[in-house]
């Protein structure tokens, strides 16, 4: 029951933290709104659904992408405050509390699953705007490949931010596959249409599998959206992904948090 009532702690924690920084909200909030409407308005009569999708605009093509990319910046990045507690004394007085470390990890992990699931969810309010009825079993879809994967980025993110020395070197760690990730997910593009280099890529990008599950839900398992593989296989290897990075984060928890 301790350990239970630490990490209820640490996750309301970072929610509290979050929901308190308005600026950390409007940006969190705003800049993938943006990105969508611009690119969805920017390449709507450029697109082509790849053969066999179902027709639609760019911006309902992207759409499951945009949730993709709300979940992987706010689940990583949440993470930042392991950097910045290491000076502030905070973690040291976690890591001396008489708790397991891997508290420590449930308790930052499920708070970014938290904040990047809501956030994630708060844009499927835009639905009628798209034309989109996902139904009650598309939704449950999307509510559980986004809990799977912002669960699998928090954990990465606090495994690379453990051996971080400063929120710079975070930030140039995170940026330099984070992007990348994302682009070759198929969120912005249909894999089949992309170069054979490119589409195996997007095979091996764990995110690809969240993009199409999110897909899968969005468009109520109409068979006809465009993704990789079936909706069990999407969520079965997005739940992987997340295991494995918690497996990742608690392994790194119980190194020597200094290095000399």
């Amino acid at each position: 029951m301790h350990v239970l009532r630490t990490i209820g702690a640490l996750t309301g924690r970072e929610v509290l933290k979050f929901v308190r920084d308005r600026s950390r909200v409007l940006g969190a909030l705003a800049q993938p709104l943006a990105l969508w409407l611009l690119l969805g308005l920017g390449f709507q009569n450029t697109f082509q659904p790849p053969q066999g999708a179902v027709a639609g605009s760019y911006a309902a093509f992207l759409f499951p992408g945009i949730l993709a990319l709300v979940l992987l910046f706010t689940a990583i990045f949440s993470t930042i405050s392991v950097v910045e507690e290491r000076t502030s004394g905070f973690l040291q007085a976690v890591l001396v509390a008489p708790t397991p470390r891997t508290a420590l990890v449930f308790g930052n992990a499920l708070g970014g699953t938290v904040l990047a699931t809501v956030q994630a969810l708060l844009f499927l309010f835009a639905l009628p705007l798209m034309d989109l009825s996902p139904g009650l079993l598309g939704v449950g879809m999307v509510v559980a490949v986004c809990l799977c994967t912002g669960l699998a980025f928090t954990a990465l993110g606090f495994a690379i931010a453990w051996r971080m020395d400063t929120t710079r070197g975070f930030h140039a760690v995170m940026n330099l596959f984070l992007l990348p990730l994302w682009f070759l997910s198929g969120a912005m593009f249909p894999a089949e249409g992309a170069a054979p280099v490119l589409q195996w890529l997007v095979w091996g990008n764990p995110v690809s599998y969240a993009v199409s599950g999110l897909r899968h839900g969005l468009h109520g398992f109409s068979g006809e959206a465009a993704t990789l593989v079936g909706p069990g296989l999407c969520l079965g290897v997005t739940g992987g992904f997340a295991i494995l990075m918690i497996g990742m984060a608690v392994w790194q928890v119980r190194r020597p948090f200094f290095e000399t």
